[in-house]
């Protein structure tokens, strides 16, 4: 049997403060992927801004476009990789700019992706009104709270997904999450081959023990 042939283009969506972990679990699984003769996902990252700074190493970045120049209609899929709030991440992460956008892939029911505190900005977008989802969380249960605030109904787990949204809890999760949309983008074996490649294995029941044991959002 033929194999299905993907071509698909990923929008990584970049944020002052954000983590490289959270990047990089998307652009490499989307590469690794891409090693398979079927499969060409081209990651295509931007920012509002020429250049975005990262929350820890003191470095900035460059990304390949500004989201002012993009026609949205051209990618596949979305994804957001959180960041931290000293380091400005929400200045960004909730403008109007991201938004809108959030709000242009919400609207054509697109893979949605986001890890730790990014999945706020799904939330700023209405994206989240009614929708299962994760986040980072601790005991004083802060974005926790802000995430049911926003409508959201939080699931202390690693991963959640709610139709086509994916949100996570923490950089730890940065691989998993991404390849939950690679799965999204493409199908389960293509999954499987791109962690028998990287030698990723699938995670263990203890890996999806709560943040804070007792689920508590307060």
């Amino acid at each position: 049997m033929a194999r299905a042939t993907y071509n698909k283009k990923l929008l990584l969506l970049l944020a002052d403060g954000f983590e490289l972990i959270e990047t990089s679990g998307y652009t490499d699984v989307m590469a690794w992927a891409s090693f398979q003769d079927h499969v060409n996902i081209e990651v295509v990252s931007a920012a509002s801004t020429p250049s975005v700074k990262t929350a820890f190493g003191g470095l900035t970045v460059t990304p390949n476009a500004l989201l002012s120049d993009l026609d949205l209609d051209l990618f596949d899929a979305l994804a957001i990789p959180g960041g931290m709030e000293w380091a400005g991440f929400f200045e960004a992460a909730y403008s109007e700019d991201f938004k809108q956008t959030i709000q242009h892939f919400a609207g054509r029911g697109e893979p949605l992706s986001a890890v730790c505190v990014a999945s706020l900005a799904l939330g700023h977008a209405d994206a989240l009104k009614g929708r299962k989802a994760s986040i980072y969380h601790s005991k004083t249960g802060k974005h926790a709270a802000t995430l049911q605030a926003q409508g959201a109904v939080f699931l202390d787990q690693p991963v959640v997904r709610d139709g086509n949204i994916t949100t996570s809890s923490g950089p730890g999760t940065a691989v998993e999450i991404a390849f939950e949309l690679l799965e999204d983008l493409t199908d389960a074996d293509v999954v499987q081959e791109t962690r028998a490649m990287m030698r990723v294995p699938s995670p263990q029941p203890e890996w999806r023990r709560p943040q804070v044991e007792t689920g508590s959002a307060s």
